[in-house]
Parts: C-alpha cells; structure tokens; sequence
C-alpha cells in the first residue's frame, strides 16, 4: 500500500481519502483484510480514533465492511457503493477515465427522455414560467460555458417536474460530476447549448401536458451532444 503520512487539519477526511484512493485503483482488492486500526494510526501517523472515523466513512460509502471482532475487508464498490461515488471515479491517478464519461453520457441520454415524460405527466402549472425563463436566459447568453449552465438550471426545473426523487439524487450526482467540467466540454456541447429553439420546443411540450412529444424532444436535443462525445470518447482511447 502507498498510504503517507496525512495532512492533520481534517485527519479523518484525509485517511478515508487515501484509502478511498487505494480502493478505487484497485491497489486494494475485494476481500482483502486492511491492517488494523493500531497499524493504519502508525503508517499514517494519526490517531486511532481518527482512523475508526474513516473506516465508518469507508463502511458507510460502501468500500469497506467491518466485522466486530474481525478483520476489515475491502468490499466489491460497483456492487455495494451509491452514486456519490461517482465524481471520484471520473478521475483515477490523475487521469480521466473514459469508461465512466461513457457511462455518464448513456445515463444522460437514457434518463433525459424519461424524466421530460415524467415532467409532462406530472408537471405543476408552476412548472411554464421557469422551463421558458430557462430557456430565455440561455437564448441571450453568449458565454459558452454560461450557456451550460443556463442548460442545466433548465434541466433542474424539468426534473422538479418530473417529481421522482429517485432521478433528483440522480441527477444532483450527474450534475455535481459534471459542472468541473464545463470549460473542457464548451466546445462539444457548443452545439447542444447553442440550439435554444430545441429547449423550447421540449418546454412546451412539457407544459402542454404531451409525455410523448416531450420525450421525443428530448431525444432530439440530447442525441446529437452525446453521439460527438461519445465518438470523442472512442477516438481518445483508441490513441492510447
């Protein structure tokens, strides 16, 4: 293990960092018992109470499950960890990792339609007036990566619509993994951004109460973004 000595103004958030690290790389194995709390406070040079914290941190983020009266285990996280995981599986030793952007993008344009469905169905009379102010404000933006956000405060509103607290926690994840990136990524959704027509064609047909037409625009407004990405994605990992 590569675990260093931690930096003690947030103790237990730097010891469930490194190990979190260790965890994801792989470099700690499911099954694989961690030393003990007596041992982990010497190599990291904390406190055992500091490490009994993380290790709850651990077991509560689904990467470690301890046993009273047994060793501490590392556990399978694609099987036991939620959502929240997410934005630190993005980036794995300093590098992005493809496979979760694609997982991202195909979650983005399989959730989209269905949360604008959902949004159609179920939507409050309250929902009109934000969905066409979003879409306002993204028509007279011309910062590329302010037009992005214009675009996620509309999808915000739309999965407020859709009343699913399920695609909320979803959604709060996607955008939280997502927004560190709107600079890198102004170029590619230039296009999606750029096309505020489409937005408002989805809003009405949100507001209209049509799940059927709103789906469809969905799909044509995500659909294009997503293929240029995920084409981006394919040619990035066939240069490595």
């Amino acid at each position: 293990m590569a675990l260093q000595p931690v930096n003690r103004r947030s103790v237990p958030e730097d010891v469930f960092d490194q190990i979190m690290s260790e965890v994801l790389s792989g470099a700690m194995q499911p099954g694989e018992a961690l030393p003990s709390e007596r041992r982990l406070a010497e190599v990291l040079g904390v406190s055992r109470p500091a490490v009994r914290e993380a290790l709850k941190r651990l077991t509560a983020a689904g990467l470690v499950e301890v046993r009273q009266g047994d060793a501490t285990t590392v556990r399978d996280f694609r099987r036991h960890a939620g959502l929240d995981l997410l934005p630190q599986l993005l980036f794995r030793s300093g590098e992005l990792d493809t496979s979760v952007v694609r997982s991202i993008l195909e979650t983005r344009l399989h959730n989209g339609p269905k949360v604008a469905e959902l949004a159609a169905e179920r939507g409050t009379p309250e929902l009109a007036p934000v969905l066409h102010e979003a879409v306002r404000a993204l028509t007279d933006e011309d910062d590329p990566v302010e037009k992005q956000r214009h675009a996620l405060t509309f999808w915000d509103h739309v999965v407020d619509g859709a009343d699913s607290i399920a695609f909320r926690l979803m959604y709060n994840t996607l955008r939280a993994t997502y927004e560190p990136a709107l600079a890198a990524l102004a170029v590619v959704m230039a296009d999606e951004v750029g096309r505020p027509q489409a937005y408002r064609v989805l809003a009405d047909a949100i507001t209209a109460g049509d799940p059927t037409a709103a789906r469809r625009a969905a799909e044509d407004l995500l659909q294009p973004a997503t293929a240029t990405l995920l084409d981006a994605l394919q040619s990035l990992e066939d240069d490595r």
